[in-house]
């Protein structure tokens, strides 16, 4: 899903109160749910179809007291937004 498919899907919604809890599915077939506690921008490597690893962008890199602790993401990394369950 993009960005966008995202926006429209949200937008279908927007009839819902404000205060309507967000929550995540913890996998495809349903077997566990999480609200959703967070939102952000990083960088993301598909290692498959399905799974891959996450990197802070170069800006929230250098950004830390020490970027060398931190790897820098991949050349073929792209830009995505990530929602974080609670737990």
């Amino acid at each position: 899903m993009t960005l966008a498919e995202l926006r429209a899907a949200l937008a279908a919604l927007d009839h819902l109160p404000d205060d309507t809890l967000v929550v995540l599915a913890k996998d495809a077939e349903g077997n566990g749910y999480s609200p959703l506690v967070a939102a952000d921008h990083a960088m993301y490597l598909a290692e498959t179809t399905w799974s891959g690893d996450h990197y802070m962008t170069e800006e929230q890199r250098q950004a830390q007291d020490d970027p060398d602790d931190y790897s820098a993401a991949p050349d073929d990394a792209v830009p995505a937004v990530f929602l974080w369950p609670t737990n």
